[in-house]
């Protein structure tokens, strides 16, 4: 059962190209499959989240981890009543634009581009979606539909002040009302993001060594949960004691994202997806004691995990690599592949142009195609010399 407040593919406000509609798949399940048939969503299973791709199989990347979200979404959005393709569009495109190197390599980036207008991967994730992927015949990019593009830039709330200039170059050819909500599914996605990266962080972090069972039971929720499993299943071995209790993490949060939002989204009284866009605050939200005790197990997780001496090693010595690379190329733009060099010939003194090209080249990067690009330019293992 649909809600009346979810997005419906027959009221879609369309593409930017008009297409002839499938026979078989709605609007938004034709977004979820050039996303997944995209190179920029193959790319992700070589980008990881917190450690470097080549340090551990078994660590998520950036493409396992959109794979969790948009299961996550599916549910909540099942449960909500809500279009659950439009949900599992986003979820799986919202992390497109990241660099290689996590945070790290954004954060970087983002300094570098500073005088030529910064870096920012929801923006360019719009910009993958919209133009750098080239494929199609009659159109750059994968020509989504409006409420596909709007939820991809604006699934974390509403974008106002100084716009990300990729944001700001598309939304002024194609008006995504950033100053609104997203849907009630885009929404989703995001809270969907926040219940995946705070689970498989913990699991990351304690595979990684970073911690232990019994530091990370002294956490909200967690030590409950852990709890509940040592009663049901005393002297379980530690694999499965461990998978046991991260489930119930899991389950907790989704249980609390469905209740807390189904409780809101009746009070809106919401009829339509615009009511949704147009309310006064997000509608898809955990509670206030959940939410609480998930800032505490950010807390650690940053302190254990993110600030972690070895993890804070190699955040320098990656950092290094993207810094690298972007003079490298700034210098000398013709070490970038032939592909690019069109653009770059229309205007070779175009500083900004040349900056924002070298950008996207190396925010496409893999973890292990930046390290080796770096080591083949600068020799050594990190470039330092």
């Amino acid at each position: 059962m649909i809600a009346p407040y979810a997005s419906r593919p027959e009221t879609s406000r369309g593409r930017l190209k008009p297409e002839e509609e499938s026979h078989f798949r709605s609007c938004f399940q034709r977004d979820r499959d050039r996303i997944i048939h995209s190179s920029a969503f193959r790319r992700l299973k070589h980008k990881t989240q917190v450690f470097v791709e080549h340090e551990g199989d078994y660590y998520r990347t950036r493409l396992t981890h959109s794979i969790e979200v948009a299961q996550v979404a599916r549910t909540i959005s099942g449960a909500l009543g809500l279009n659950q393709e439009l949900t599992e569009a986003v979820a799986l495109a919202h992390d497109l634009g990241h660099t290689p190197f996590g945070h790290t390599g954004e954060d970087v980036l983002d300094a570098l581009m500073t005088p030529y207008g910064g870096f920012d991967h929801n923006a360019q994730a719009l910009r993958i979606v919209t133009r750098l992927e080239q494929h199609y015949a009659e159109f750059d990019g994968l020509n989504l539909t409006w409420e596909t593009l709007e939820g991809i830039a604006k699934h974390n709330g509403p974008v106002v002040g100084d716009l990300p200039w990729a944001l700001a170059a598309y939304d002024a050819r194609h008006d995504l009302e950033l100053h609104t909500h997203a849907s009630a599914e885009a929404q989703v996605a995001a809270i969907a993001d926040d219940v995946a990266y705070n689970n498989h962080d913990l699991h990351d972090g304690l595979r990684a060594g970073l911690f232990t069972e019994a530091d990370i039971c002294d956490l909200p929720i967690v030590g409950a949960c852990f709890a509940e499993v040592d009663a049901r299943y005393p002297g379980l071995e530690e694999k499965r004691r461990r998978h046991e209790g991260l489930r119930r993490v899991f389950g907790v949060m989704v249980a609390d994202v469905i209740d807390t939002s189904a409780a809101l989204l009746q009070e809106t009284g919401a009829t339509s997806a615009q009511d949704i866009r147009e309310h006064s605050g997000p509608v898809v939200r955990f509670s206030t004691p959940l939410w609480q005790d998930i800032q505490a197990i950010r807390s650690f997780l940053f302190q254990r995990m993110y600030r972690a001496p070895g993890v804070m090693e190699v955040r320098r010595e990656v950092g290094q690599a993207v810094e690298n690379l972007f003079a490298i190329y700034m210098k000398s733009p013709d070490l970038l592949p032939e592909a690019w060099h069109a653009e770059l010939r229309q205007a070779p003194d175009d500083m900004v142009r040349r900056a924002r090209s070298v950008s996207d080249y190396i925010a496409g990067m893999t973890d292990r195609f930046a390290l080796q690009s770096n080591r083949q330019l600068c020799g050594g293992s990190t470039g330092d010399g």
